[in-house]
Parts: C-alpha cells; structure tokens; sequence
C-alpha cells in the first residue's frame, strides 16, 4: 500500500485520537479494512517515530492526546525519502562554504526532523560525504541578498569587477536563476549596463543593494534550455562542434563521463574514444583539454586546435627555460 494510503490512516486516527474519539487497532482496523496487527503497528509508528503523544485510557479503551498543542507533521516521508533528506543534509553541511550560518540553521532544523524518524542519522556522517577539489567562498550576505531578489522578482544593484579588466562597474540587474557551478555561485541575470542576460559570480559582487523595483521574468527565458545549450557556463556566440579524441589510456575515464547532454561518442578499434558536443566559447574547453594533456588531441574544429596548441608550445616554453626550477 502506498505512503499516501498509510498517511490518510495516520490522518484518521489523529482526528479521533485529538477530539477524544478514543481509537484504537480495531477501530482502525475495521475503518481500512486490515489486520489489527498492522493497525497496531501503525499507532506505534505514529508514537515512537512521529513523536505523536498518544495514551492508552483504560477505561475507554481507546488513545487520546495527552498534548493538545501536538500537530501531526503536515507530509509523510518514506523511509527511503527520509533517506535521502538526510543525504541532502550531509550535502549542505559539506558544501556550504562562505554561506555557513544560513545553512547552519537549515541542518539544525533538518536534523531536528530527522532525529526523530530516522535510526542512526548521526552515523550518516560517516557513511555518506561530499568534497570538492575547490570551491570560492561566497559572503553570506552577498547569497542571502541574491536568493531574495531571485524569489522576490526585484532589481539588484551592485558594483562587480570583471577578471577581464582592472577595478569595478556598477550594474543594475533583473536576477533569474541563482546556481552553483563547480563550487562556485553564479548568477544569471538580464543586466540593464549591457542590455543582455550575463553570468555573474557572486564572490566578485560588492556593495549590493535589494531595490524595491520588481520585474517580469521574460517569457522566452528558460533557464534549462539555457543550461543545455552548450558546453560549460560561455553561452554568447555561435554554437560549434567540437570533436576530441582521446587515447586508449584516457578513454577508459573518460567514457562514462557526460560532457554534454547531446554529445556523442565513437568508439575505435585501437580503444581511442572520439567525443563530439557543442561550445559556444572555447575558454572553457581549452582548460578541460589541457587537464588531459597528451591524452587527448582536438580534432575540429581548426581553430580551437590551434589555440590547444599555441597553449602547448607556451607551457613547453616556460618548462624550457631551465634545467631546474625557478627559486
């Protein structure tokens, strides 16, 4: 029977038990048509695990609420959904960083829960955890500003400074979609400077305001599709396929991998694996291809190979230089 089924019988019982009806297994029982031992069962999951303050009156023979403040929790959670709350709870506690006491807060109150209907959730920190090689810490005030402008449609201001020029801009912008990308919180929003949607990370935002101008999300805007439409976070210019091509050593990592959605993957006889998906911008591509080094080779398109190779020759030069190291 499902946890809908089983919840509308926890329902029944804390309306009778809460207005002094004084149910009990057979009551129960007889009202789902079941066994009075998986009627039993149930009020001592509703007692032991949901925390509900029922007594057994003898003389009624029958529970009541010993509490009247008590409310039964609003949603039923199986075992394996509160299973994976406590995961979600391990997540925030691991990734949290730069936006702590928000998200301190939120355990405590997930752990407050899950305490009470999950065995052994304290050992969930040595079960389940979660790393990154790094991440950029973000001002809690900074995300807690973002996050309210994004549920609240309203204008942020801010000045931002832009890795590709020295000091800071103001911008005024209409916040969409708040989002972390390998460690890093980004923010996609129409910006009124450049009159178009631009990625802004939240660690290079300061003074920030929340205006009281509120906005329309545009109707064309979906932020999956943007997402999707190619590789990595550079969505401006045209999109181009990319085709790598990775040797049989590399290929054995990297084959399970999804680069992207639509990419696809050819298999050749000597175990080298060609990987072909769309790019808008090559930054970001030519940082994953170098991560391989020798074990893969940019087979098109033509340009993105000669950067991969320009990049190459510099590297070769700075360890070229010299016989030892640079004291």
């Amino acid at each position: 029977m499902g946890s809908k089924n089983v919840y509308e019988r926890f329902l029944w019982f804390d309306n009778r038990a809460r207005s002094k009806k004084y149910p009990n297994a057979t009551s129960l029982a007889r009202e789902f048509e079941m066994s009075s031992k998986t009627a039993q069962r149930d009020i001592e999951f509703m007692r032991d695990r949901l925390g509900c303050p029922l007594v057994y009156d003898q003389t009624e023979k029958g529970y009541y609420y010993e509490s009247e403040t008590f409310s039964l929790p609003l949603v039923y959670m199986s075992s394996s959904e509160f299973t994976s709350l406590a995961v979600a709870r391990k997540l925030l506690q691991d990734l949290g960083g730069g936006i702590s006491d928000e998200i301190s807060g939120a355990i405590r109150k997930i752990t407050g829960v899950l305490q009470k209907h999950v065995a052994g959730i304290d050992d969930m920190d040595g079960i389940v955890s979660f790393h990154l090689v790094n991440y950029t810490p973000t001002p809690e005030t900074t995300f807690s500003s973002v996050l309210e402008a994004c549920a609240g449609r309203r204008t942020l201001t801010f000045d931002y400074s832009s890795p590709s020029r020295k000091g800071s801009v103001s911008r005024t912008v209409e916040p969409y979609h708040l989002f972390n990308y390998m460690g890093t919180w980004h923010l996609i929003a129409f910006c009124r400077l450049r009159n178009g949607i631009r990625d802004f990370r939240l660690n290079r935002i300061e003074h920030i305001t929340m205006n009281d101008e509120t906005f329309s999300a545009p109707q064309g805007f979906d932020f999956n599709r943007y997402f999707d439409s190619s590789f990595g976070l550079y969505k401006s210019g045209k999109r181009r396929n990319v085709v790598l091509k990775f040797g049989p050593d590399h290929a054995r990592w990297v084959r399970d991998e999804v680069w992207h959605k639509d990419q696809k993957q050819r298999h050749l006889t000597d175990g080298s694996l060609e990987l072909e998906f769309p790019v808008a911008d090559f930054k970001e591509i030519i940082r994953e291809i170098m991560r391989h080094g020798a074990g893969v080779e940019v087979l098109k398109p033509a340009d993105l190979r000669e950067l991969v190779r320009a990049e190459a020759d510099r590297i070769a030069a700075v360890y070229g230089r010299s016989g030892q190291a640079s004291s």
